[in-house]
């Protein structure tokens, strides 16, 4: 919260104008925050100095904060400067970039954006359909991927409206990824591998397995999981030797930690999150999937 709490200003700053030279010294000899120890303004006159002594001012960050400006580069606009700025308070510390004119008259918060590139290219590069499980035709114009959790009850409410939303579009092919979050999720895991388990016995088995988890989320338990999930695997008609062995082979958990690993080059935190396209949404949001699908339908 501490950390949110010191960045959350610097996440919105926009364009500001620096004061003068002269009045820059004036209010540093003024304000007791200048003085903090362990400051980046050790050089009076930099572009960090200024960066500094100005943010310091703007947020109220006096000495109980460490704040360390620098040290700037160029930007790819060659009329800015890239400026690097590490905040800390009670060993808890982030950073954020700001771009700053040349001049040292005036500062931006934002992300610069070369429109020459796929803004989708990157995220395009670390998504793979693999051997995850899928349903829709393979040569769909639309992917949908979806980073989800078996314990995650926004995930239970996603699926519930993918089983709706789907069907109204056949042309889009949905690919399945493990993303247990094991930290606050404990049977998570477990899931997983049991639904990994049904898919080595057949596509359809996961699809029926993982339609049997979300349905069944409320009554699995940590301490009734491993009962709860044999019970779905006989009603479903999984081959019972196949499944208890490939629930207790360390290689399927080594499976799900492979795709887990997928996620992490995404920089995926929460669950459900779901890529139309390589375009990013997070959470159970029908009307931003919905929405991403019908602007890949409409004509370029």
């Amino acid at each position: 919260m501490l950390r949110r709490l010191i960045f959350c200003t610097l996440l919105f700053l926009t364009v500001f104008r620096f004061p003068s030279a002269a009045q820059s010294r004036s209010e540093k000899e003024k304000s007791p925050a200048s003085k903090a120890a362990n400051s980046s303004a050790d050089k009076p006159g930099t572009v960090e100095s200024r960066v500094e002594q100005y943010l310091r001012n703007l947020y109220a960050w006096g000495p109980t904060f460490d704040v360390k400006v620098g040290p700037s580069k160029p930007s790819p606009i060659p009329d800015l400067l890239e400026v690097p700025v590490t905040v800390s308070m009670a060993g808890q510390s982030d950073t954020a970039v700001v771009y700053v004119s040349k001049t040292g008259n005036f500062l931006l918060r934002g992300e610069l954006t070369d429109m020459l590139v796929d803004p989708f290219a990157d995220t395009r590069s670390k998504l793979h359909v693999g051997t995850s499980p899928t349903l829709g035709p393979e040569d769909a114009k639309i992917t949908l991927i979806e980073f989800a959790d078996f314990e995650c009850p926004s995930c239970r409410q996603l699926d519930l409206i993918l089983r709706e939303l789907l069907p109204r579009h056949p042309e889009v092919r949905l690919v399945f990824k493990h993303y247990p979050l094991t930290d606050i999720h404990p049977w998570a895991m477990t899931a997983a591998i049991a639904s990994q388990c049904a898919l080595q016995q057949s596509p359809a088995d996961f699809w029926k397995m993982h339609d049997a988890i979300f349905d069944a989320q409320d009554v699995i338990t940590p301490s009734n999981v491993w009962d709860k999930l044999r019970d779905l695997a006989n009603q479903l008609g999984l081959r019972a030797d196949a499944y208890k062995a490939c629930i207790i082979n360390p290689e399927t958990a080594s499976q799900v930690n492979a795709i887990i690993e997928e996620g992490h080059t995404l920089s995926i935190s929460a669950t459900p999150t779901t890529f139309v396209n390589s375009r990013r949404v997070l959470g159970p949001d029908k009307s931003t999937i919905e929405q991403y699908i019908i602007f890949k339908e409409s004509p370029e």
